[in-house]
């Protein structure tokens, strides 16, 4: 089977997408399951055998890498001053803010309910608790939890 590209999303062989999901512009890989309510931003990359839950939002600049699993209701979030205006008093658009990246190394899982800042690495097969809100670098196979997230094993 041919990879697509429908809308400026790239889809791999075999992605499962289901109802009231919003993609644009983004990169999902093999293998990847994407639940319902989900919404992937440009420029956002997803590997291969992913499983991203409903309610999940991940917006531009976020790379997730293969075999990641994410929970439902996790929140990305691109930037770190967010503001609605710039300082001429207009809605700010694309030339007004920068998006800092974010990246999930392979086998990482991040649990329902958290919400990772943006400019973190979590590491390779490292787990996110429930409910964890990342602020700063997960290392590799460790585990977090809590406001802000701390390592727990």
């Amino acid at each position: 089977m041919e990879k697509k590209n429908i809308n400026n999303v790239k889809l791999g062989n075999n992605v499962k997408i289901f109802d009231f999901v919003n993609l644009y512009g983004c990169s999902i890989d093999d293998n990847t399951k994407i639940g319902t309510f989900v919404e992937i931003q440009k420029n956002a990359i997803i590997g291969k055998n992913c499983k991203i839950s409903s309610h999940t939002f991940i917006c531009e600049g976020v790379e997730i890498e293969d075999n990641v699993f994410i929970g439902h209701n996790v929140t990305f979030i691109n930037d770190k001053y967010p503001r609605a205006t710039n300082n001429d008093g207009e809605l700010q658009t694309e030339e007004d803010w920068v998006v800092t990246k974010t990246l999930v190394k392979k086998g990482a899982s991040i649990g329902s309910s958290s919400t990772v800042l943006c400019g973190v690495i979590i590491g390779e097969n490292a787990i996110v608790g429930a409910g964890a809100v990342v602020t700063k670098n997960v290392l590799p196979n460790m585990t977090v939890a809590g406001v802000p997230a701390k390592n727990i094993k």
